[in-house]
């Protein structure tokens, strides 16, 4: 019997192997069985066809099970994000829709009623607050939609290879006479250097209106300038006033939605127009720069990516 003991162990060690390897083949088998499912359920849910009764408890794993959840889940989070963005998109377009007619006629009739030779002063005087006014509310609501639109992806940021040069011409050419009426003078680049960027000219000319209409608004004299430069890296867009300044504190702060400064309560503005500035550069891969000194002035830096 001792004879054949080396000989019993070497078969039970051979069966133990190949058992093993028998147990291995079918693991392997099953692994690559639920891979192969696995990749099937995610390229149905690229494609949108993906469904979670498509596949039972027979045909699944715990795992796929799991996965599969997880995949309906996302899938329903998806569609009721894409419903939600709908409804947002018809709610802002219903907005503009709706007002845009009532506050063009209260602009209209505003402005005829500010001819009428028979209004008394004080007539006149309230006539010009209700333009004001209304001017106000035109800027509030157009500002909001923009705003909404591009923070619900409704209006993407598109950028592409533009001009800087081009873009900061037509801010200044634009606001010129603004600045002109205020007894400021609104100066634009001297460098005859082509600068080139990647992006959006629309939107980015809407931050550059913002930061530069800003700096108009809070001068009440000297000049306010507008200076252009590049490095391998970003675009830069300079815009520097001899303004009222902005304190350390409100530093920070600039760039909040509706933010204004107690020491400006009393102008025209909701702020907005930083806000929505920071939003258009930064989904361009940009940022923006504030430099102030009290009673000396501030000096926005608009950085642009190149590449």
């Amino acid at each position: 019997m001792m004879d054949y003991l080396p000989y019993i162990i070497n078969a039970i060690l051979a069966v133990i192997a190949v058992a093993a390897l028998i147990y291995a083949f079918i693991t392997h088998r099953n692994l690559s069985k639920t891979m192969t499912r696995i990749d099937s359920m995610l390229d149905k849910a690229k494609e949108g066809e993906f469904k979670a009764n498509s596949f039972t408890e027979e045909e699944v794993s715990a795992l796929e099970c799991k996965f599969a959840d997880f995949l309906n889940s996302s899938l329903t989070n998806e569609a009721a994000l894409s419903e939600e963005k709908n409804r947002i998109k018809e709610m802002i377009s219903d907005i503009s829709h709706q007002t845009k007619t009532p506050i063009a006629n209260l602009l209209l009739y505003s402005e005829l009623l500010g001819e009428e030779e028979s209004l008394s002063s004080s007539g006149k005087e309230s006539v010009e607050v209700i333009h004001g006014q209304t001017e106000k509310l035109k800027f509030l609501v157009d500002s909001l939609v923009k705003l909404s639109r591009l923070e619900n992806g409704i209006v993407a940021v598109n950028s592409a290879d533009n001009s800087v040069n081009e873009l900061v011409q037509g801010v200044v050419a634009e606001l010129g006479n603004k600045a002109k009426a205020k007894g400021l003078e609104l100066v634009g680049p001297s460098n005859h250097e082509v600068i080139r960027a990647k992006f959006d000219m629309k939107w980015t000319r809407e931050a550059i209106i913002n930061i530069v209409d800003n700096a108009i608004k809070y001068t009440n004299e000297g000049l306010v300038e507008v200076r252009i430069s590049a490095t391998d890296v970003f675009a830069r867009v300079d815009i520097k006033d001899t303004g009222i300044g902005i304190s350390e504190e409100d530093s920070a702060k600039v760039f909040q939605r509706f933010f204004r400064s107690r020491e400006v309560a009393g102008e025209d503005g909701v702020g907005i127009g930083l806000y929505l500035a920071r939003e258009i550069i930064t989904n361009e891969g940009g940022y923006i720069k504030l430099a102030s000194v009290k009673e000396e002035g501030t000096t926005f830096s608009v950085f642009i990516p190149v590449k």
